[in-house]
C-alpha cells in the first residue's frame, strides 16, 4: 500500500540532494570544527559557508545567524534572555502561538515579576490588530512574540506591520517563522524583526537542527556554557552534517520557491474544491492562509472525530488534527478553541498540509477514503 503524506506542516520529507550532501560531509569532513588542524578547519569552513548561504537568502549578516538544535530551543533561549538580561517587564503575544512560545512564557511568569497581555483573535483566525496596537499605552519595556504563519490553520500575520509598530514603541520583536522560512521570501534589511527562529525539517532538511537570527543591535547572553562555538553563545561541538543539510535544503527551497509555491497552491485549491463538492457543509478554519496549509471543519458528528484519523491512517493516509506537538492529546486544539464556537469545536477538524511531492491523484484517494468514512 502506497502511503500518502499530507502532514507537511508537521515535518517534510528530506530532499535526496540534502541526504547526499550530508553523507558526503559525514564521510569526508569528520573533524571537530574547533580544532586548529586542517581536518578541523575543513569542518569549520562548512559551517561558515552554510551561515553565509542562509544570510544571503535572508539578506542579513552571517554574524547574525546562530545554529541551534531546533526553533523550540531558540525560542526558549531568546524569550528567557529577554526577560533575564534585557530587563523586559511585559510580553505581548497571542493564545494561538506554538507551545514552544506559550509554555516558555508560562514558565517565565512563575520565575520573574513580569506580566503578559494576549491579543484578541478574530473568528477567522487573524489577529485583532486594533487591539494589538491599543496595548502600547505605557512605558514598560516590552517584548512582542508572534508567529509569522500559524502552524495549525496557516493564517499569515502581517509581521511588517507588527514590527514597525513594535519599533515605533521601542518594543523588541521575536518572530516564530518555522512555517514560512523556505516558503516565502525574507529581506531582513527591510523587515523590522529583532529575533527570528526556524527549523530545517520544515523545509525538506534534517531534524535536529535549526537557526536563530539575532539582530546585531541587541545583544543576548549565552544559552549554553563550555566552549566558544557559535560566537560564544551556544557551547558544544556543532553537528556539521546537520548544518550542511540545513543550508542545502534552504538553498534549494529558495532556488525553487516560485515553481514549487505555484504547484503546491494548485494542489491545495484542488483539494479544497473537491472537499466542497463532496461535503457541501464543510468550512475552512482560517482566512488569509499560506498556500500549503488547509484546515477544515468537517460536517460530521462529534462521535466520528476519534475514528477519522484512525481510519485514514489504516489506509496509509497521513493528516493531522492539529500540530504534531499535541497530536497525542485528546484535548481540542488550543488554536481552534480561540476561533470556533462551543458546538463546532467538538466536530472533527483536519489539518491537511502539502508539499511539492504531493499530487492531485493523492488528493483523489484522500477524498474517496473520507467519503467512505
Amino acid at each position: 500500500m502506497k502511503k500518502i503524506y499530507l502532514d507537511n506542516a508537521a515535518t517534510t520529507p528530506i530532499r535526496q540532494e540534502v541526504i547526499d550532501e550530508m553523507v558526503i560531509v559525514m564521510q569526508s569532513e569528520y573533524g571537530n570544527p574547533s580544532s586548529t588542524h586542517s581536518i578541523g578547519r575543513g569542518s569549520k569552513a562548512i559551517i561558515e559557508s552554510s551561515r553565509k548561504i542562509i544570510a544571503k537568502h535572508l539578506n542579513c549578516s552571517a554574524q547574525e545567524i546562530i545554529f541551534t538544535a531546533s526553533a523550540t530551543e531558540a525560542t526558549n533561549w531568546i524569550l528567557r534572555c529577554c526577560i533575564k538580561d534585557l530587563g523586559i517587564k511585559r510580553i505581548i503575544t497571542s493564545k494561538i502561538e506554538h507551545h514552544a512560545t506559550l509554555y516558555t512564557i508560562h514558565a517565565l511568569l512563575k520565575e520573574f515579576d513580569i506580566k503578559v497581555d494576549y491579543i484578541n483573535i478574530l473568528s477567522n483566525g487573524n489577529l485583532d490588530y486594533a487591539h494589538f496596537e491599543s496595548l502600547f499605552d505605557n512605558d514598560e519595556k516590552t517584548l512582542v512574540s508572534l508567529m509569522h504563519v500559524n502552524n495549525e490553520i496557516g493564517v499569515i500575520n502581517d509581521i511588517q506591520r507588527i514590527g514597525e509598530w513594535c519599533h515605533q514603541h521601542q518594543a523588541v520583536f521575536h518572530c516564530d517563522t518555522v512555517q514560512s522560512i523556505g516558503k516565502t521570501r525574507f529581506d531582513l534589511q527591510k523587515l523590522p524583526v529583532d529575533f527570528l527562529v526556524s527549523s530545517a525539517h520544515k523545509f525538506h532538511g534534517p531534524k535536529g537542527v535549526g537557526f536563530a537570527f539575532l539582530t546585531k543591535k541587541i545583544g543576548l547572553k549565552p544559552m549554553l556554557f563550555g566552549g566558544e562555538q557559535e560566537k560564544g553563545l551556544r557551547a558544544g561541538t556543532e553537528a556539521v552534517h546537520q548544518i550542511a543539510g540545513l543550508s542545502k535544503a534552504l538553498d534549494m527551497s529558495f532556488q525553487n520557491i516560485d515553481k514549487e509555491a505555484n504547484y503546491i497552491k494548485e494542489i491545495k485549491e484542488y483539494c479544497w474544491q473537491q472537499l466542497k463538492e463532496n461535503f457541501p457543509e464543510i468550512q475552512q478554519n482560517g482566512e488569509n492562509t499560506l498556500y500549503n496549509i488547509l484546515n477544515v471543519l468537517l460536517p460530521f458528528s462529534a462521535e466520528k472525530t476519534a475514528m477519522i484519523l484512525f481510519n485514514l491512517d489504516m489506509k496509509g493516509i497521513a493528516v493531522s488534527r492539529g500540530s504534531a506537538c499535541q497530536s497525542g492529546s485528546i484535548k481540542p486544539s488550543h488554536v481552534l478553541a480561540e476561533m470556533l464556537n462551543e458546538n463546532d469545536i467538538k466536530k472533527p477538524s483536519l489539518r491537511i498540509s502539502f508539499s511539492h511531492y504531493n499530487t492531485k491523484k493523492e488528493v483523489d484517494v484522500f477524498i474517496e477514503e473520507l467519503k467512505r468514512i
